[in-house]
């Protein structure tokens, strides 16, 4: 007797009692691969385990979850990422679609709306929940909204901001990131002078405000 194969899924959330409940919910339709809790994790556990399907939280320690997304489009541009979170703003969501995400459901949605989202993403469709998908087209037709600030960001200068703000000191962040202490300090001050900020509390502030960081 043949067995079928389900669909592979890969699972990132640093809150386990929510990884768990996930993992509840999507193993009767899917094979779950893996559950990794930060957005370096993800990128490992991706290219390694090679899902079908990654569900993904945005805010994650040491990455986030759409920087993560960004560094695993350069190695594959077919990736598809859905992002379960609990940001309801448009702007994280037309930031994450800008990175290239497939979906992007809200953690406090009806369980059935996650596994609709996978299973339109498979079918090669992208997904958003339908409450923000009507607040995203009404606001077709208005005054763009203002710039995103994050946007002004290279991907390494938002992996620095995000582990600063977590509290990584330069000689951590340069370990973790492959490179000198000096060139920390220098993405730093680049960070400082783009978004006109002068002390170390309004980078965190910063990154807090922006989904970066959680606190």
């Amino acid at each position: 007797m043949n067995r079928v194969l389900r669909p592979r899924v890969l699972l990132a959330d640093d809150h386990r009692m929510v990884a768990e409940g996930l993992k509840s919910l999507l193993s009767a339709d899917f094979e779950l691969v893996g559950v990794v809790e930060d957005g370096r994790a993800l990128i490992e556990a991706a290219r390694k385990l090679r899902p079908e399907v990654i569900i993904a939280d945005i805010s994650m320690p040491h990455l986030n979850g759409i920087d993560a997304l960004v560094q695993l489009r350069q190695h594959d541009k077919d990736v598809r990422v859905i992002f379960l979170t609990m940001h309801p703003e448009v702007a994280y969501a037309r930031r994450a679609f800008e990175a290239g995400a497939s979906g992007y459901v809200l953690k406090h949605s009806a369980p059935a709306e996650l596994v609709a989202a996978i299973r339109a993403v498979l079918a090669g469709t992208s997904y958003v929940s339908p409450a923000l998908a009507r607040e995203m087209l009404s606001g077709l037709g208005r005054k763009p909204a203002p710039p995103d600030p994050v946007a002004q960001l290279t991907p390494r200068q938002r992996e620095i901001l995000q582990l600063f703000a977590e509290g990584r000191s330069a000689k951590e962040m340069a370990a973790m990131l492959a490179v000198s202490t000096r060139t920390v300090e220098f993405h730093k001050y680049q960070i400082m002078e783009r978004l006109h900020l002068h002390t170390g509390a309004e980078l965190v502030h910063f990154a807090i405000k922006h989904g970066l960081v959680t606190i």
